[in-house]
């Protein structure tokens, strides 16, 4: 008696067609593997500016797309301006200065533009990219992943069998939701109001383009990120109990009054002239119990997400894409796609996570922002923190010690003043509780996070029912948006 070896349409299957799953459906095909990627939109579809990190360079250069990057000629980053809510306090976040990467100089991209050099990548290298295709359910078997696809134009539904699924659906999240895998991070709960301005004064010197973050006196705070030689996008970030103390009967209002009570934003934008609606973003971030399990892998922001700060998504997804290739490039060899065989890419997954939600974290807190944002920080101390903010979350074990000094000074600052007190401490400021654990933190968000889950806003018309969009500070999600309210 013999047995037939099992069929299969692909070897590998991706879902999601954003950086991660472009990534890792690129990474598969340089090896040799058939792969299908759908993607439920059709591109180009409509993004919003993003800021990337210094490592995303060695994500260009494993996939391919360094010369198409370059050549797209999106404005150069070199690191972030900071500035306090008054403009008198705040410094560069240099790149340069940063031993641990190969190439410091990186970019604030147009999505829409960067999101098609990469699928059109994954085109060139053989992949089998279908646009207008959403994947609506699958199954896993010992010996294979069958994965079901409904076509968006027609209805029409296909059933596929492959050797593994990479879930890059973004927030979407079809196997955590499968699975029951997430876990928010209650004291990351923020809201983002956002929109694109022309006559915004550009950074003097050589590095105009750096992205600008201005800490607002309470927990929020803005971003202003170049994304064309005419265009900024300005946006405010606010904790979701100080968001609905200060949101207005619109989300214009509600961006508007931000800036004029903060006085260095309000200055910047005297002249400024808004370009596109106005957009509201949840920016609550999560993390997953698992990130692999039998013959599949979550890539981006289908497994993890953090508040876009530190402008993480975007290089995290295609990092997090690579790597999720070549862990099922190892199990076919092996012929193993147990969950165990995966362990190493949890481990890692879930190590990169925990670096930067530590910097995140630390964020929302006053005493964090008094020496992240002092004007003299200790400069050894500082370069290891910039060390991870441009990417390098595995850095050497003298930069990471350096980074415990940093949090220990940060921890003496509560009581003592290692630097002056700048932000406010008084409740109304809106920083969330270190008081409470995590849980309890989670139950008095409660109310807020449900009341802001759709926050009311005047319909636009011009503006489509779930179509995706993305916040501009780094955020790779793929978010539905509904009468302006990106979910």
């Amino acid at each position: 008696m013999t047995t037939s070896k099992p069929r299969y349409d692909f070897d590998f299957a991706v879902a999601g067609g954003g950086p991660a799953g472009s990534s890792a459906a690129i990474s598969l095909a340089q090896r040799g593997h058939s792969v299908v990627l759908f993607e439920r939109e059709t591109f180009p579809r409509f993004h919003i500016g993003e800021s990337l990190l210094s490592t995303a360079n060695e994500a260009f250069a494993a996939l391919g797309v360094t010369e198409q990057i370059e050549a797209a000629c999106f404005p150069n980053k070199w690191g972030a301006r900071l500035f306090t809510h008054d403009g008198q306090s705040g410094r560069y976040v240099n790149f340069t200065d940063v031993r641990e990467v190969a190439r410091p100089q990186t970019y604030q991209v147009c999505r829409q533009e960067f999101d098609r050099i990469l699928l059109e990548r994954a085109r060139e290298v053989g992949v089998d990219v279908r646009e207008g295709y959403n994947v609506s359910a699958c199954e896993f078997a010992p010996d294979a992943a069958t994965v079901d696809v409904a076509s968006r134009a027609d209805a029409a539904t296909t059933r596929m069998r492959v050797r593994a699924l990479v879930d890059a659906t973004g927030r979407g999240g079809l196997l955590a939701r499968k699975f029951n895998l997430r876990s928010d991070e209650p004291r990351l709960a923020n809201i983002a109001v956002f929109a694109h301005y022309t006559n915004v004064p550009r950074l003097e010197g050589s590095r105009p383009d750096d992205i600008r973050l201005i800490a607002r006196s309470d927990a929020g705070w803005f971003w202003l990120i170049p994304i064309s030689k005419e265009l900024t996008s300005v946006g405010v970030v606010l904790p979701v109990r100080l968001y609905r103390r200060l949101a207005k009967d619109s989300a214009e209002e509600t961006l508007n009054s931000a800036i004029a009570d903060t006085p260095l934003v309000a200055d910047l934008m005297r002249k400024a002239r808004r370009e596109w609606p106005v957009r509201v973003e949840k920016d609550f971030s999560y993390s997953a119990s698992v990130y692999a399990g039998d013959r599949w892998i979550l890539a981006g922001d289908a497994g993890f997400f953090l508040d876009p700060v530190f402008s993480t998504g975007v290089s995290v997804a295609m990092e997090s894409g690579i790597e999720a290739a070549a862990e099922l490039h190892r199990a076919l060899m092996r012929n193993d796609f147990s969950a165990s065989s995966f362990a190493a890419f949890s481990r890692r997954h879930r190590k990169r996570f925990k670096t930067f939600r530590r910097f995140v974290v630390g964020f929302y807190t006053p005493q964090f922002r008094d020496i992240f944002f002092s004007p003299e920080p200790p400069s050894l101390i500082f370069r290891s923190v910039v060390t991870i903010l441009a990417g390098r979350w595995n850095a050497s074990l003298w930069t990471r010690f350096l980074n415990q000094l940093f949090f220990c000074a940060v921890s003496i600052q509560k009581r003592f003043n290692v630097t002056p007190a700048v932000f406010r401490r008084d409740q109304d400021a809106g920083y969330p509780s270190e008081t409470h654990s995590e849980k309890t933190c989670a139950r008095i968000n409660a109310p807020a996070l449900a009341s802001a889950r759709r926050p009311q806003r005047p319909r636009m018309n011009h503006v489509r029912p779930n179509f995706q969009s993305h916040c501009d500070i780094g955020c790779a999600c793929d978010a539905r948006e509904t009468n302006g309210v990106i979910e």
